[in-house]
Order: C-alpha cells, then sequence, then structure tokens
C-alpha cells in the first residue's frame, strides 16, 4: 500500500475516531452530577484521552514503504 493511500485512509479512520469519542463523551458527561469540578476533571481528561488510542494509527499511516 502506498504512503499516500495509506495516510488517506488514516485521516478517515482518525475523523471517525473523534467523533465517535466525542458523541460518547458527551453522552457520558450529560450523565454526570451536576457538580462543576466533577464534571470539569471529566471532561478535561476526556479532552486529553482520546489521543492515547490514536497513536497506533498515527503510527501505521506514518511507516514507510
Amino acid at each position: 500500500m502506498s504512503a499516500r493511500l495509506r495516510k488517506l485512509l488514516g485521516l478517515f479512520g482518525m475523523v471517525a475516531f473523534v467523533a465517535a469519542y466525542a458523541v460518547a463523551a458527551v453522552a457520558i458527561g450529560e450523565r454526570l452530577p451536576d457538580v462543576l469540578w466533577v464534571q470539569a476533571v471529566f471532561f478535561a481528561v476526556a479532552g486529553l484521552a482520546w489521543g492515547i488510542p490514536i497513536l497506533p494509527l498515527i503510527s501505521w499511516m506514518n511507516r514507510g514503504g
């Protein structure tokens, strides 16, 4: 598979994952108690945690060959 095609497929995969992740985070966030610090901690963690599952995809996209 060419690098160009791998990056294109990875782009669509990343967009789909981030969209699904955002929907899931908001759905969970709506069920949290109405306490500001609980919501702030949840959304801070959720806002940063999406990068961890994306790392293997980014690695695959940048693989040579």
